[in-house]
């Protein structure tokens, strides 16, 4: 087997190409082949980059041109005790980051929800979706094809469902823009997120609808979607996990875990995350949930770019004549606990944290599982910085850790 300086060499020659060298050594080898590759060429010094625990095979269905790993510290809140239709014991979440006071805060405000007695949590509704784009000479033609499709939604449902026994057909909605017509399809994937599920599911069912329609398919994602940018057809018809957690504070809670009130702290909510948030134009009326969601994800193996759809989420908040209710609802979360990066070494290890690694039985019930987590540690974090803006601490917080 040639050695990692030998395929370097290669490279630098014209030889081969970065993708082609795990054709000619282990994964291993062909990571230290490209690392010394850039040293050279760039002088950056790999080491820790190197540095990595799994063997490299490991992540073959998850990155090309491996080099190594990057390290993200990843540190744990909890117990969340949490009470769900999925979700429903104690907690410890793992959460990825590389932004300090972040974990604490979280911390902080499931302790608050552990005082209270636990948070609820409920999925009210999922579905993933791919929307293909078709065109049509006409508006006559593109309501041919509507038709079509909602009088053959027994036929779309086989085709879809024959190309993964663990894919479900939901419904299909069109859309028609002059001769665009769009179809949103919505699937149950289980335990998977399922994008790649559900877009070789879509393409399936395109082909047919080519097949029987004057559509010609352009595009097998037509944007309507939508993933992985910020959409108001997600905040209102949602993607993934529709899921809400929520909690009541008694006043005792708020006052000891926050040095504030209520009454201030739903004042933040309403004037910031909600007045602020319209005045903004935004798609999410909360104060960080992307943060939580964003580390969650990297440390959970979720699509790191789902961030985008996840913060998508409105936080409620209202002082009551004994304490605080606040709530968090996600419309657009999409999560998994297979496939992807889930079975990454430390990925998997993090998913074995909150008992939810691979797949449930019933199937679908970790991935409904790890919504409510989500969404649980979520609102432990709008509490903890809407109470940290209430208390007017949220700087010297910062300033007294260091960061």
């Amino acid at each position: 087997m040639p050695s990692a300086a030998d395929l370097a060499e290669r490279v630098r020659e014209g030889d081969l190409r970065l993708y082609e060298l795990e054709d000619h050594a282990d994964a291993d080898t062909a990571a230290a082949a490209r690392r010394q590759l850039l040293a050279e060429e760039v002088g950056a010094d790999l080491e820790t980059v190197g540095d990595y625990s799994f063997p490299a095979e490991r992540a073959d269905p998850n990155i090309e041109n491996m080099v190594g790993a990057a390290q993200i510290p990843m540190g744990v809140a909890g117990p969340l005790p949490i009470e769900g239709s999925a979700a429903d014991d104690d907690f410890y979440v793992p959460l990825a980051t590389t932004e300090g006071a972040l974990v604490a805060s979280v911390n902080r405000g499931m302790g608050a929800i552990r005082e209270a007695g636990g948070a609820k949590a409920e999925v009210l509704k999922y579905g993933i979706t791919r929307a293909p784009v078709f065109s049509v000479s006409d508006v006559t033609e593109a309501a041919e094809v509507v038709e079509w499709v909602e009088d053959n939604e027994d036929l779309i449902a086989e085709v879809a469902e024959e190309t993964d026994p663990h894919i479900a057909f939901n419904e299909v909605t069109p859309y028609v823009v002059g001769d665009n017509v769009f179809l949103r399809f919505d699937f149950d994937t289980g335990d998977a997120m399922g994008m790649n599920m559900v877009t070789i599911a879509s393409r399936a069912v395109a082909e047919t609808v080519e097949a029987e329609t004057p559509a010609s398919l352009v595009a097998v994602s037509g944007n309507l979607c939508t993933d992985k940018k910020p959409a108001a057809i997600n905040a209102v018809e949602g993607r993934g996990y529709t899921v809400a957690a929520d909690v009541f504070l008694p006043s005792g809670v708020v006052e000891d875990r926050f040095g504030t009130t209520a009454e201030a702290i739903a004042e933040v909510n309403t004037r910031k995350n909600l007045v602020g948030s319209a005045k903004a134009a935004s798609l999410g009326f909360n104060a960080h949930v992307a943060n939580i969601v964003g580390a969650a994800f990297l440390a959970l193996g979720q699509d790191e770019a789902h961030v985008v759809d996840g913060s998508n989420a409105i936080t409620s908040v209202e002082a009551r004549e004994d304490g605080l209710y606040a709530s968090v609802t996600f419309s657009s979360l999409p999560v998994g606990t297979v496939g992807g990066g889930t079975g990454l070494p430390t990925q998997s290890e993090a998913l074995e944290v909150l008992g939810l690694a691979g797949g449930g039985d019933p199937i679908g019930t970790n991935g409904d599982a790890l919504a409510e987590v989500i969404a649980a540690a979520g609102l432990a974090g709008e509490l903890s910085l809407l109470g940290a803006l209430a208390g007017r601490h949220l700087a010297s917080a910062h300033e007294e850790h260091g960061r």
